[in-house]
C-alpha cells in the first residue's frame, strides 16, 4: 500500500457564482448599473465572511466578460495529508487514464486530473465524478501538457505526491503523417511535466510508455533488455521522453523513484460497465482494431479494415500482444506501490502470448455475435510484424500477471459498454 495516504471526506475543488451580470452597452439601465454592483458588493462580502469561517477554504476573485465571478478553493488538494496520496494523472480523462483513475480512487486515493480534451472525453470525468461525488476526492483541471506556465502553476496549487504521466497522442499510422506533432506531445510535454516535477520537489514518476520503442526485434518474446530500435516517430517519440527520464533520474540530487511500463496492444473496459473506449470518430481510421470491430458490429462503418496479410507469420496478418485495460491499470497501482526513491523500474506489461489479427476478428465476432464484413487491404506504413512480451520480471518484482487473458472475454466486456453507449460518452 501506498506510504501516504488517502481521506474520503474533502471538499469539491472549485465552485463559481456568477454574483452580477450587466450589459454595458444599454444606457438605459445605467441608473441601475449601480445598484447591481452595490449587490453584487455585498453579496461578494458576506460569502467571504462565511467561507472564512470554514478551514480549508483560499478565496481568490477576478472579473470576466462584464461577469464577476468568485471561486473558492479547498485546500485538500493543496496541502499534503497524512495518510492520502494525491497522485496527477495526465490524461485522466483518456481511454486508459480514466481506467487507472477509477482505479486509484476505488484504491482511496486522491486524484488530480489534467487533459486538454484533444483525445480525451469529458464525459469519462463526469462519470468518474458521479461515482465518486465526496469531496476532496478528485478534481479536473482543462489544461494543455505544451503550455509550460500553466502547468507550473498546477504544480504550484496543488500538492501532489505522484505523478501518472498517461496524456499522449498514440496512433502508429498517425504518427508516420505527423511526426513533429508526435514529438511535441509527447517527447517535449514529458521534459514540461519533469521540469515542474523539480521545481517543486515531486519525486514519483509512473510513466505510460510502450513496446513500440522496441521497433522489430529479431528475437521474441521481448524482454526489457532488448535492444530499443523503435521504427515510427511514436515509438521514437516514446524512446526519447524514456531517454529524458532515464538521464533525470541519474543526475545528482534528483532521487527519483521512477518506473516505466512498456506496454503491449490494450484491449477491454471496465468489467462493471462503468467506463469504456470511446475515440473521437475522426479518429476511427488511426485507431484500435476493437473499436473498428464493435464501429462495425454496431452499424457505423460497413466493415473491417484489415492492413496487412503478407507478414512472415502464420496466417500472413500482425502478431500483437493483446493486454486488457483492467489488468494495465493494476499494473499501475503496483508500480506506484512499490516505487522508491532513487530506484528505476521497468517492465513490460502484457500476457505474453502472441494473438494474430485474423484470430483477433473471431474472437470479436463470438464476441458481439455480429456478422463483420472484413476487407483485407495494404500494410500499413511504420507497422511491424510480430511483437509479444516476455512479462517475468513484472511478475517476479511486482507480483503482477494479466487475469484478464482470454479474448472473447475481453472483447465481450468491452462489447457490453459499447451497447450501452454506441454514440459514446454522448455531448458530455
Amino acid at each position: 500500500m501506498p506510504t501516504t495516504p488517502r481521506s474520503r471526506s474533502q471538499a469539491r475543488t472549485t465552485r463559481s457564482w456568477i454574483l452580477s451580470g450587466m450589459d454595458f452597452s444599454d444606457s438605459r439601465r445605467k441608473p441601475n448599473f449601480t445598484g447591481k454592483i452595490a449587490v453584487a458588493a455585498a453579496l461578494t462580502v458576506m460569502c467571504i465572511i462565511v467561507l472564512k469561517q470554514s478551514p480549508g477554504f483560499s478565496i481568490f476573485l477576478f472579473q470576466t466578460g462584464g461577469i464577476l465571478l468568485m471561486h473558492s478553493h479547498i485546500l485538500q488538494f493543496s496541502r499534503h495529508e497524512i495518510g492520502v496520496t494525491h497522485v496527477l494523472v495526465t490524461g485522466g480523462a483518456g481511454y486508459i487514464g480514466s481506467h487507472a483513475t477509477l482505479r486509484l480512487l476505488k484504491d482511496k486515493y486522491r486524484v488530480t486530473i489534467v487533459d486538454n480534451l484533444s483525445r480525451g472525453n469529458m464525459g469519462a470525468v463526469k462519470a468518474l465524478q458521479r461515482l465518486f461525488p465526496e469531496p476532496g476526492r478528485l478534481q479536473f483541471i482543462y489544461a494543455d501538457l505544451g503550455d509550460a506556465k500553466a502547468v507550473n502553476k498546477i504544480f504550484s496549487e496543488n500538492a501532489f505526491d505522484a505523478v501518472m504521466h498517461f496524456a499522449a497522442v498514440a496512433y502508429v499510422g498517425e504518427s508516420t503523417m505527423e511526426p513533429l506533432r508526435y514529438y511535441h506531445n509527447i517527447t517535449s510535454n514529458t521534459l514540461t511535466v519533469l521540469e515542474a516535477m523539480a521545481a517543486h520537489n515531486v519525486k514519483t514518476l509512473i510513466y505510460s510508455s510502450t513496446c513500440a520503442t522496441y521497433g522489430e526485434p529479431d528475437t521474441m518474446p521481448i524482454v526489457e533488455t532488448t535492444p530499443q530500435n523503435p521504427i515510427n516517430p511514436y515509438g521514437k517519440a516514446k524512446k526519447m521522453a524514456e531517454d529524458i527520464i532515464l538521464d533525470f533520474s541519474k543526475s545528482k540530487g534528483s532521487n527519483m523513484a521512477v518506473m516505466i511500463l512498456r506496454y503491449f496492444n490494450v484491449i477491454g473496459s471496465d468489467p462493471e460497465g462503468r467506463l469504456g473506449e470511446a475515440p473521437r470518430p475522426e479518429l476511427r481510421e488511426h485507431g484500435r482494431i476493437s473499436g473498428a470491430c464493435f464501429d462495425a458490429a454496431l452499424g457505423i462503418i460497413p466493415g473491417l479494415k484489415v492492413r496487412g496479410t503478407d507478414y512472415p507469420t502464420a496466417d500472413g496478418t500482425c502478431i500483437r500482444d493483446y493486454i486488457d485495460v483492467t489488468d494495465l491499470v493494476d499494473a499501475h497501482v503496483k508500480a506506484l506501490d512499490k516505487a522508491q526513491p532513487g530506484k528505476v523500474g521497468i517492465y513490460n506489461v502484457g500476457t505474453g502470448q502472441g494473438r494474430s489479427v485474423k484470430e483477433f476478428v473471431e474472437a470479436c465476432k463470438q464476441a458481439t455475435g455480429a456478422t463483420i464484413k472484413v476487407e483485407y487491404l495494404a500494410r500499413r506504413p511504420g507497422d511491424y510484424a510480430e511483437v509479444y512480451s516476455d512479462p517475468s520480471k513484472i511478475l517476479n518484482e511486482l507480483n503482477w500477471t494479466a487475469r484478464y487473458t482470454d479474448l472473447r472475454e475481453s472483447l465481450s466486456m468491452a462489447w457490453k459498454w459499447q451497447k450501452a453507449h454506441p454514440h459514446g460518452y454522448g455531448t458530455a
